[in-house]
């Protein structure tokens, strides 16, 4: 019986654990990914177009001797396309296992939160269609909502097998 309590105990301790978010703007929208999945935020570099690929892979880049894959976030979202600024950044985050840079608007902040905080997506944004359920919470932050991601389930294990191809 007490290996029961200590289960209903550790769930309590982590439904209200401290977490931090990078929050990034895309599209005028705020978002953000846990810190532990980013591994670093650069500028915007020279990045290498490849032939075939989806139309959200923007393309690759060399980022200390690892080629890795650079998604255009805009793209993948479905959203207008606009020109890079001085703010524009690229996230490098752990995706299943492997380095996926990803194109956002602008870096914003680190946040710190309970865990509890989060609030779940409305269930008519889960099933407005597929893709969306990388979408795993919202966060009332500033008077504005930030949308919690996981970029874990942003994609197919197809789309993942040919990130590694690239």
């Amino acid at each position: 019986m007490s290996s029961n309590a200590l289960v209903k105990l550790d769930d309590g301790v982590q439904h209200d654990e401290l977490i931090q978010l990078v929050s990034f703007m895309l599209a005028d929208e705020e978002y953000g990914v846990e810190v532990l999945k980013v591994r670093e935020i650069i500028r915007m570099p020279t990045i290498t177009k490849m032939p075939n690929v989806p139309q959200h892979v923007e393309g690759i880049i060399n980022l200390r001797g690892k080629v890795i894959p650079i998604i255009s976030m805009r793209r993948r979202f479905g959203l207008v396309e606009n020109e890079n600024s001085n703010q524009t950044r690229i996230i490098i985050m752990d995706v299943c296992g492997s380095l996926t840079g990803f194109i956002v608007d602008a870096v914003s902040e680190v946040i710190r939160i309970h865990r509890s905080e989060i609030q779940p997506p409305p269930s008519m944004v889960l099933s407005g269609g597929i893709g969306q359920e990388f979408i795993t919470g919202v966060f009332n932050h500033a008077e504005r909502l930030l949308i919690i991601m996981d970029v874990d389930r942003m994609f197919s294990e197809n789309e993942l097998e040919s990130f590694g191809a690239i």
